[in-house]
């Protein structure tokens, strides 16, 4: 991605988190990013455009904050894998309260605007098949139905416990525990099949 349209995606998403998808306005997306109206609907064309691309970027912006490891980082087990990515969603850091904020608002707003659900549900699949396989690495004799179900429950939670904390209703290390947990339960059900 060109530099220029990287800025603009991360005015995108800083907009989003802070006055929601209803509140992007063309005109102050591009005074955030510093660039011009007319270059924004150059690359996006449109709103829908711009909401689309940014959605990518903050997916693409997660996987790399939860998959990315220190070259002299020892070696994860599966389910320590499995953990640390969902615990990476929850961390006191910028990018990721801007990015779990932002997903939360294209989220709600995809109740009003039916064209964002298609690319909010193709994201959600992916997250979901993800941790289904770190699942199935933990838990190998378990069903692909049993994992898929599994991870959409661990997806789900890491979401409403994201939105909890970044509101003030819950503590960042109680959200954390109670996905590590989750991953105990789901795990310990996965046991038994």
């Amino acid at each position: 991605m060109s530099d220029r349209r990287t800025a603009i995606m991360e005015a995108a998403a800083r907009v989003i988190a802070r006055r929601g998808v209803r509140g992007l306005r063309v005109e102050e997306l591009a005074a955030e990013a510093g660039v011009s109206t007319a270059l924004i609907y150059y690359h996006f064309k449109d709103r829908a455009g711009i909401l689309r691309r940014t959605l990518e970027f903050i997916n693409d912006r997660a996987g790399s904050y939860t998959t990315e490891r220190a070259s002299d980082a020892a070696p994860l087990d599966p389910r320590q894998e499995l953990e640390q990515t969902l615990l990476l969603e929850l961390q006191d850091d910028d990018i990721v309260r801007e990015n779990s904020t932002a997903w939360g608002e294209l989220r709600a707003s995809a109740i009003f605007e039916p064209h964002l659900r298609e690319d909010l549900a193709k994201a959600t699949l992916v997250w979901v098949q993800e941790i289904a396989d770190l699942l199935g690495r933990v838990r190998p004799m378990a069903t692909a139905a049993a994992l898929a179900v599994a991870a959409e429950r661990l997806t789900a939670l890491v979401e409403g416990l994201s939105m909890r904390w970044l509101s003030g209703i819950l503590p960042l290390d109680h959200a954390r525990e109670l996905v590590l947990d989750a991953v105990e339960a789901e795990l310990e059900r996965l046991g038994r099949r």
